[in-house]
């Protein structure tokens, strides 16, 4: 059974009936539970868990020194392309934007990874617009093999593919996919989406399993904040998050929890996401996913994350630019939103090490798999 399977078995409204439902007595057992279950998982995203935050904030934090120590691992996104066909209408790359496209040649991405390397970041995230006359496969192929030597761990996050192109992504070196369904709910989806490849929810819905399929060794997911619902959102990226888990037992599976920024075309949040509903989000996720990555980028400010790394957080981005040709000041395009947390890598790594852990650069290497095979 894949997820969408699973997907059609729930009702929306009664969903987040349940989840406006719970009481304080179901918060309470939920953070009892050695294990929580969905059920628990619901409560703990609920209204009435919102007083309990300490206790949840403070669970999180001993759920995630158990499982991670007092490790952050840092990365960073390269923008190699902002074409893109699809009409998204939250995006800064929405093809009716009238913004300045690049999509970068294969000197032009080597200068840009040179310039992380010479940064530290050994872990990066290659993103392109959803263009595949612009950008396509063997040019990603091509790419990923042209900066491999630069880095441990390349993930992708670019249109979805079928199995074959997962696998052909795999062959080139690259070991993680990042794929966010933007929103659950399939209505406010389609609305969101008037046309393009990505106006298809089923597909992009089955993505990570397609990645899982390839053997990707990480697959990270996510609900953009502030287009659905809160506790619709949050549900149903956790169940994905723990569907994913239990089938592919041998990958990492990651959330994020990206809140919309400002970007071309002026999109407005359709529902405010509060810091207080993003704190209950990670912690409630780490307790459903002791195991799984936790993410936090550049789009929120210094001082939430900040505040956020003792509280479940594992993976955090670092002098970020979403414009492609951004790092080496070339000839750049525009980027796909404005980011809030503009220090530099080491600025971060400073205050991370001033909270007592210990900023990672390097924490994977594909010699690992090569020891394994022999």
């Amino acid at each position: 059974m894949s997820f969408p399977d699973e997907f059609k078995k729930y009702d929306h409204k009664e969903v987040l009936d349940r989840i406006l439902g719970k009481s304080a007595q179901d918060v309470e057992r939920a953070l009892q539970a050695e294990r929580p279950s969905i059920e628990d998982f619901q409560a703990l995203i609920s209204p009435a868990a919102e007083k309990y935050l300490e206790p949840l904030a403070a669970r999180s934090h001993q759920i995630t020194r158990q499982r991670f120590g007092n490790n952050i691992q840092m990365y960073v996104p390269i923008y190699i392309s902002n074409e893109c066909t699809n009409g998204c209408v939250y995006c800064g790359f929405n093809c009716s934007n009238s913004v300045s496209r690049k999509t970068l040649t294969l000197e032009e991405i080597e200068k840009e990874a040179l310039t992380l390397h010479r940064q530290e970041f050994r872990h990066v995230l290659v993103l392109t617009g959803e263009a595949p006359n612009a950008v396509r496969n063997e040019d990603l192929v091509a790419a990923i093999r042209k900066i491999r030597p630069l880095f441990s761990s390349i993930s992708l996050e670019v249109y979805p593919m079928d199995v074959a192109g997962y696998r052909d992504m795999v062959q080139a070196g690259v070991d993680g996919l990042t794929i966010y369904q933007e929103t659950y709910d399939p209505v406010l989806y389609e609305q969101l989406h008037p046309y393009g490849k990505k106006r298809d929810f089923q597909w992009r819905l089955g993505t990570p399993e397609r990645g899982g399929e390839a053997g990707l060794r990480r697959i990270g997911i996510g609900a953009l904040l502030g287009l659905g619902n809160f506790y619709i959102d949050t549900f149903f990226t956790g169940l994905h998050g723990l569907f994913l888990a239990h089938r592919f037992w041998r990958t990492q599976v990651s959330v994020s929890f990206p809140r919309i920024r400002p970007a071309d075309g002026g999109f407005e949040p359709l529902y405010q996401v509060t810091d207080r509903q993003m704190v209950q989000g990670i912690c409630a996720m780490r307790l459903l996913l002791p195991d799984g990555g936790l993410t936090l980028s550049t789009r929120e400010s210094a001082r939430f994350r900040d505040n956020l790394i003792p509280l479940g957080i594992t993976q955090m981005s670092a002098g970020s630019c979403t414009a492609p040709g951004g790092y080496s000041h070339q000839d750049e395009g525009t980027g796909q939103f404005h980011i809030d947390d503009d220090r530099s890598p080491e600025e971060i790594s400073r205050v991370i090490r001033a909270k007592g852990y210990e900023a990672v650069w390097k924490d994977w290497d594909a010699a690992f798999l090569e020891e394994n095979a022999s």
